[in-house]
């Protein structure tokens, strides 16, 4: 086992009242994959940044190996004394990194480079932050949710550039999916302290109950030992003449274990409130059409959604989704078509923005609408602070300011005031943001169970696969140019259509080829001519060549894989990315030859 190059033992930390973090550890060694999971509130932030030096625990060791290299993901930049965000990004560099190394980030990223600072949205500052901490391939990353604000293509990028990294890492992320594709180990925080797997998150969840159920059957043994133990002390004939102060002293013992133990915070438990039931017909869109300028938004595009449809819109950032969802729900009018909205819809509406949260805002204000103590859900008033349990929010928090709560809690008190609201139609903008697990599981049942209809945008694939029951995407989604469509499941479902109907359509063109060719070829001759010279010549040393290319890669990869090269020798390792790069293009370009050749040959035999 190599030797840690970061170590956090015995980590204790309070701002007052319960401790958030009391005996928590983390081990980094190089080239793990860690992903750090708990609930919202737990602390995950706050070890990440204790890790990273920018906040200083009370009490516990800390180990960071000398010469290793630490980043950490930024929520909020400081872009003072820069006026671009490539030299924000390039500012991150270190001694001997490659400055190409950020282009290419930044450009992946949706980013040119040439973006003024100032001008950024939120979304736009985490991927310039995240450009900044990837570029100098550090040898420790800490990454808190990467993932917000970005886009579907994109999310599935930088899994492959964090699987492929040289860096520890170690993630905190509310996207399954992606934490299953990255991680090789998981860190749970828990009650203030940690417990690690190693094993990556796909295994996670039925660990963590299993360590629970462990631990419920330890509590019942306890109560039963301390309830014979005070049999004993009442009624054992020994007691009765002389006290064995031993016995006594661990009874003592054993109830303090007992009433000090706290057990895993609760579930959120929560329904949406009902409303009045809606026509059937939820939305018509008949040929709807939106432009800005020049470019267009939604080209023309019709959809029926009816009652208890679930509805996904994904795609890249901007390409139109925010668009496309305010005009079917009537906020914004079309350039053409027309949009009929059904009867009785009660709309509520989750923003990824939280713009609806004033910070100066308490949570008990917030909840009822300044309206007392007592708030109406499901026609029956309910104290607020009984509310807030629910989504476990404790009763002290009821006039806590909205500003003090971390992004996962204020995503929490949104859901709680959304759903003690009568509602028929639900429209959630990027709900998963910034929810932990066990608030995803209740959102997702909620979504599931929901009677009435519900339409979403979000990026979390999983999510998406586990609730909607149609998904609405581009057509192109790599340059998207208006046109939209309807695919019947999830996010993999859709997927697997858009391949079904990519690779149909290849067909089709080459069986239109074919009577073209036998048109074209010369008078007398037969259509089921051969191969020329040339392609036969090709079709036999295709082979050849792509074994040698698979060869030389191989050697590549054989050299790269030392862990030193690059530090000993950046230049070596980056001639040999170069290298390996123009050989997998030459190979996938031989391969697409080949393919093609054999299967003309196959045609021209019959």
């Amino acid at each position: 086992m190599a030797p840690p190059i970061l170590k956090l033992d015995d980590i204790f930390l309070s701002f007052g009242g319960a401790p958030l973090l009391a005996g928590a550890s983390l081990q980094i060694e190089p080239g793990d994959k860690i992903c750090l999971v708990g609930r919202n509130g737990s602390g995950k932030s706050t070890l990440l940044k204790i890790a990273a030096g920018l906040v200083e625990a009370q009490s516990g060791e800390v180990f960071r190996h000398p010469s290793s290299t630490v980043r950490y993901l930024e929520q909020a930049p400081d872009f003072a004394g820069f006026n671009t965000v490539q030299a924000y990004a390039e500012a991150g560099l270190g001694p001997g990194d490659d400055p190409y190394r950020v282009s290419y980030l930044l450009s992946h990223l949706g980013l040119t480079g040439e973006e003024d600072p100032r001008m950024l949205s939120g979304g736009e500052s985490r991927r310039a932050a995240l450009a900044r901490v990837l570029a100098p391939e550090p040898d420790i990353l800490l990454l808190d949710e990467p993932t917000n604000h970005l886009d579907l293509p994109t999310i599935e990028w930088l899994e492959g550039e964090l699987q492929k990294t040289r860096s520890a890492l170690v993630l905190i992320s509310h996207d399954r999916r992606f934490l299953e594709k990255v991680s090789t180990a998981t860190v749970w925080l828990d009650r203030g302290t940690s417990r690690r797997l190693d094993r990556g998150f796909s295994h996670f969840e039925a660990w963590r109950d299993q360590v629970l159920e462990a631990e419920e059957l330890e509590q019942h043994k306890l109560g039963k030992a301390i309830e014979r133990e005070e049999h004993w002390l009442r009624y054992g004939v020994t007691a009765r003449r002389k006290r064995n102060m031993r016995r006594l002293g661990e009874l003592q013992t054993m109830r303090s274990q007992y009433r000090g133990h706290k057990g895993p915070q609760g579930t959120v438990q929560a329904t949406a409130a009902d409303a009045q039931e809606s026509g059937k017909l939820v939305i018509e869109a008949d040929k709807i059409t939106k432009s800005f300028g020049e470019r267009a938004i939604v080209t023309p595009f019709s959809i029926r959604v009816h009652r208890g449809d679930c509805i996904g819109l994904v795609g890249p950032n901007g390409a139109g989704k925010t668009t496309l969802l305010k005009m079917l729900t009537g906020q914004l009018s079309p350039d053409s078509g027309t949009i009929k909205l059904g009867t009785n819809l009660e709309i509520a509406t989750l923003d990824q923005k939280r713009e609806d949260l004033d910070p100066e805002d308490t949570l008990a204000n917030y909840l009822t609408d300044g309206r007392g103590e007592n708030l109406l859900v499901n026609g029956e008033q309910r104290h607020v602070t009984g509310y807030m349990k629910e989504f476990l929010f404790q009763p002290e928090q009821a006039r806590t300011p909205i500003r003090s709560l971390s992004g996962g809690e204020r995503a929490r008190l949104m859901l709680a005031r959304i759903l003690s609201r009568p509602t028929n139609l639900l429209i959630l903008d990027e709900p998963t943001n910034d929810l932990d697990i066990e608030t995803l599981d209740l959102l997702q049942e909620i979504v599931a169970g929901f009677p009435g209809t519900v339409i979403l945008v979000s990026h979390d694939r999983d999510f998406l696969d586990r609730t909607v029951t149609s998904t609405i995407a581009p057509a192109t989604p790599d340059a998207p140019d208006g046109r939209w469509i309807e695919y019947a499941g999830g996010y993999s479902d859709m997927l697997a259509q858009r391949k079904g109907a990519l690779e149909e359509r290849k067909r089709a063109e080459k069986a239109a080829e074919k009577p073209k060719a036998q048109e074209a070829a010369p008078s007398g001759t037969s259509s089921k001519s051969k191969l020329s010279f040339k392609q036969k010549f090709a079709l036999d040393n295709l082979p050849k060549e792509m074994a040698k290319a698979e060869a030389e890669i191989a050697k590549r990869e054989q050299l790269m894989a030392d862990p030193n090269l690059f530090t000993r020798d950046p230049a070596a390792f980056n001639r040999l990315a170069s290298e390996m790069e123009k050989l997998r293009a030459s190979l996938t370009k031989m391969e697409e030859e080949w393919l093609e050749l054999e299967m003309l040959r196959e045609a021209l035999e019959g």
